[in-house]
């Protein structure tokens, strides 16, 4: 049996626990792992957010998350505005999200990608800018903590491989507040003193918050201005900073860069081997050179006996008795070709050869000038065209042809417009005509109406002002009914 309790419907209950929930709790901050996320048509959100023992129904409507400034992917762990409530049409208790954030690691990385494409746009990661390590390195600085283990590594390192390298330590924080500073002025300040041949910038390995350092903006920056060629040994192999894409060189670990710019003792002991085999290759062939020398000695002084020569004269003498004869038959070529030059140039001077050179040129000329006057006469001809033609054109009988052709053109235009004008108001006329018939009595009495006027011949529309006895005039298409009032019967 029901008692005096009100009943309510479904539909209020959850009304009722939405406006209970709303204003009990208010808005929230909650941390937690996305999930099951999608993004319909409509633009909406929609997402669960759990952790490790529970997940609640989350939606973020289109006019709040176009704010977000990234879309969210399943797994990542965020921080998130909200107002507890519940999605009546379901009586589904469900998060209205208005703020979306990345937590912890995962802001990072949205900052991390930020700036790495910020500076790859801005040039700071092209190979064109990128400085070659030098081959024989005698110093080399060191940009990380003067306690960390990065730096004792590499020192034990150039140690084992290379006891003979000087090692300059710029000591610096490489994690925490003001880490990045402080490695950025490091690199400005080995710049400055410029009493070392490379660079090494980096620390052992750490989360993504104790590298963070290495990827600051700052950081970057110094690096790129470095005029000392920079080699970025951050953190282990599978880990990458800023600083590893604008440095000249990438190491995979603090040891690895050790590596790279030290020469192996042994290797320096192979280098040597070959340095003596080459210093004996070129003492053996300085020797060979001197022997080379004796014999060309030996080989003069035998050349200076008296028999040899005589045996060289006579070659010489021949070699003379040729030169002269070349030198006669080439003076003897010479003078025939002068001389045919001469009996050439003669004939060419010859009167008649001269006669004949004239009458050409006479001739062209004669040519010349015939088509000259003829040009002559066809552009005066042209000239008196076009004078013609610019004499009728000014001439009054012209213009006054040229006028009365205009004025007759004017006149077409103004009876063709004018027909038109009078047109229009005989159309205006006739639909004007047409609508004053429509709205007229006698129209009215042409459909088969009549009108009733009194005796004072104003029209009756109403029995209130009418008596027995009274006249009345009934108005017909045809003529007029005059009548008295025996009966009034209203309605």
């Amino acid at each position: 049996m029901i008692g005096n309790s009100a009943i309510l419907s479904v539909k209020d209950l959850n009304q009722m626990v939405k406006d209970l929930l709303t204003d009990s709790i208010g808005k929230i901050w909650l941390i937690g792992e996305i999930s099951n996320f999608s993004k319909p048509a409509s633009g909406h959100w929609y997402f669960k957010l759990k952790d490790d023992s529970a997940q609640i129904q989350c939606a973020m409507f289109r006019n709040s998350n176009l704010r977000t400034g990234f879309i969210p992917q399943n797994g990542q762990q965020v921080l998130v505005s909200a107002s507890v409530t519940i999605y009546e049409a379901r009586g589904e208790y469900q998060l209205v999200v208005d703020k979306l954030q990345l937590a912890g690691a995962g802001l990072l990385q949205q900052r991390f990608e930020q700036l790495k494409q910020k500076l790859q746009q801005e040039g700071l990661f092209d190979v064109i800018h990128k400085q070659p390590i030098p081959k024989n390195i005698q110093r080399v600085g060191i940009v990380t903590s003067s306690t960390g283990a990065a730096l004792h590594d590499i020192c034990q390192i150039l140690k084992r491989r290379d006891p003979n390298l000087a090692i300059i330590i710029y000591p610096s924080l490489v994690q925490g507040d003001g880490a990045a500073s402080q490695i950025a002025k490091m690199i400005e300040l080995a710049n400055l003193r410029q009493e070392c041949d490379v660079l090494i910038v980096g620390r052992g390995g750490g989360s993504l918050e104790d590298l963070w350092p290495f990827n600051e903006e700052i950081v970057a920056r110094a690096i790129f201005a470095s005029q000392l060629p920079i080699i970025s040994a951050v953190g282990h192999e599978i880990d990458f900073t800023i600083a590893d894409f604008v440095a000249d060189l990438r190491a995979a670990t603090p040891s690895a860069a050790a590596e790279l710019i030290s020469r192996d003792r042994q290797d320096q002991i192979k280098d040597l081997k070959v340095l003596e085999q080459h210093l004996a290759m070129a003492i053996d062939h300085v020797l060979l050179k001197k022997n080379q020398c004796l014999q060309n000695l030996r080989h003069h002084l035998q050349t200076q006996h008296p028999q040899v020569k005589l045996v060289k004269q006579q070659a010489n003498l021949l070699t003379l008795h040729r030169s002269v004869y070349t030198a006669i038959r080439h003076a003897i070529l010479e003078k025939s070709q002068n001389l045919q030059k001469l009996r050439h140039h003669l004939q060419m001077q010859h009167p008649q050869v001269k006669l004949v050179k004239q009458q050409t040129h006479l001739q062209a000329l004669s040519r010349s000038l015939h088509t000259t006057a003829e040009q002559i006469v066809i552009n005066n001809r042209q000239r008196l065209n076009n004078l013609i033609n610019a004499h009728e054109r000014l001439s009054p009988e012209h213009q006054i042809n040229l006028y009365q052709h205009n004025l007759q053109q004017k006149q077409q235009q103004l009876i063709t417009g004018l027909r038109l004008q009078l047109q229009k108001a005989k159309n205006d006329f006739a639909i004007q005509a047409s609508q004053l018939n429509t709205v007229s009595p006698l129209a009215t009495l042409e459909r088969g109406y009549s009108i009733t006027s009194d005796q004072h011949g104003k029209a009756i529309n109403s029995i209130d002002n009418l008596n027995i006895g009274d006249t009345i005039t009934t108005n017909l298409i045809s003529g007029k009914i005059i009548s008295t009032i025996n009966t009034i019967e209203k309605p």
